[in-house]
């Protein structure tokens, strides 16, 4: 008994430090090959979509030029070069991330590519509550050289619960849901991912040229 207690508190104790990794938060990212090679311009592609929402690859990417340039960067247009990339025999974009980058800097011009993915965008109901996610991947590399420059990650929830009175919550749920059947509702979920992914101090990405604190980064 005494052995068969202690393997089942060895269990306990592991699956508590599992949890505990889990919840714990991911080192900083390490700017050292950011700041050797600063960009002045970034190109956005498309995000891979690992989410099982449809309208996820252009509603989150409407959603990321405004936070670049309040970074400080001059961004490509978006729309743009997604237009200018299917011409060119690039319909989806897990094709558009294989172009070589050399390519990109040569015919776009661009100093670095950021790359996303979403691995969660939408809304979840229950009886009585829903909750919208957005929960996105990104990469920065420099199109000179290949060398990614940064890697974070980007979360943002909406939530919405019950009241207290069963009937109110009950419709409350049922308009909730027929609303967000009809729009886009991780659109502007995304603003918030997007603020935590690219501008949270010491995680985000530094200051682009364009930016008062641009100087003060500056190795």
């Amino acid at each position: 008994m005494i052995t068969r207690f202690l393997n089942l508190r060895g269990w306990g104790w592991l699956m508590l430090a599992l949890i505990v990794a889990g919840c714990a938060t991911p080192p900083p990212p390490d700017y050292t090959n950011f700041r050797a090679h600063r960009p002045r311009s970034i190109l956005v592609l498309p995000p891979i979509n690992q989410s099982t929402a449809v309208e996820a690859t252009y509603g989150y990417l409407s959603t990321v030029t405004f936070p670049l340039a309040e970074m400080g960067y001059y961004v490509f247009p978006v729309a743009v070069v997604d237009q200018f990339l299917k011409e060119n025999g690039m319909p989806t974009a897990g094709e558009m991330h294989q172009i070589p980058l050399n390519k990109v800097h040569e015919i776009i011009g661009a100093d670095a590519v950021l790359y996303t993915t979403l691995v969660q965008y939408g809304s979840k109901y229950q009886v009585l509550n829903s909750k919208t996610e957005v929960n996105v991947k990104g990469k920065l590399v420099d199109t000179r050289t290949g060398i990614t420059l940064w890697e974070g990650v980007g979360v943002a929830q909406q939530s919405s619960g019950g009241s207290g009175n069963l009937i109110a919550d009950l419709v409350a749920a049922a308009v909730t849901q027929a609303v967000n059947s009809s729009m886009d509702s991780a659109h502007d979920v995304s603003r918030t991912a997007n603020a935590n992914l690219l501008q949270l101090k010491g995680r985000g990405i530094l200051y682009g040229p364009y930016h008062p604190e641009y100087e003060k980064e500056k190795p």
